[in-house]
């Protein structure tokens, strides 16, 4: 059996009730700018959780491409099989994990499409290589080999050659819309602190201290 026993003690970087805004995305953004400064080569790197109609849960990691007061918007082929459990279930939980500060940032909510404009603009700035690739796989589908698809990659090159590649109708974006966060820290013995913040039926932020 592969031993799993390694262990080690977090530092006694205390997160205080008085530490934090009022409003759970500006304390994101001060976090998010501290993991940047942190020599992460991806902060904005997060776990995306869905589920089936009846509950069937799976998760993968994608980066984050945009935050603002509207919510957390990635990108990905939406007949995927994530893309076909939000179509089926709306909603989803992210995970931030800054190991550096010790920190983890867990936000859930409903999840709505981007608009096409917005998708468009930003596939606009992806390299054309990742276009392309957007053209040649089908996410989450059976292939044959690597070779197959290293065929269709380069088949789709061939057609759009030196000219604009553009957006495929199966590809677009996500916006989690927050209806609670967690901020977790990490602190000697497991004894971490914990908050969450929750929306009120007034749309007020509640926060609240958890145990670990």
């Amino acid at each position: 059996m592969v031993d799993l026993l390694q262990r080690w003690e977090y530092t006694d970087h205390p997160l205080r009730r008085r530490d934090l805004a009022d409003d759970p995305l500006e304390q994101f953004l001060r976090w998010y700018q501290e993991a940047q400064g942190s020599g992460l080569r991806y902060p904005n790197a997060m776990a995306v959780a869905t589920a089936t109609a009846d509950g069937r849960p799976s998760v993968r990691m994608v980066l984050l491409r945009g935050v603002d007061e509207r919510g957390f918007v990635f990108y990905t082929n939406l007949e995927s099989r994530k893309g076909r459990e939000l179509a089926e279930n709306p909603r989803a939980a992210l995970l931030f994990y800054w190991e550096p500060l010790e920190r983890q940032v867990r936000i859930e909510g409903r999840v709505e499409l981007v608009t096409s404009a917005e998708a468009d603009a930003y596939f606009a700035t992806r390299p054309k290589g990742s276009q392309i690739s957007a053209w040649a796989s089908r996410q989450s589908e059976p292939i044959d080999s690597r070779e197959a698809l290293e065929r269709r990659h380069a088949e789709f090159a061939e057609r759009f050659g030196s000219g604009p590649v553009p957006r495929p109708a199966y590809w677009g974006g996500y916006r989690v819309v927050p209806d609670a966060y967690e901020f977790w820290q990490g602190r000697p013995d497991r004894l971490h602190d914990r908050f969450r913040y929750e929306r009120s039926a007034d749309g007020i932020w509640v926060i609240t201290r958890l145990q670990p």
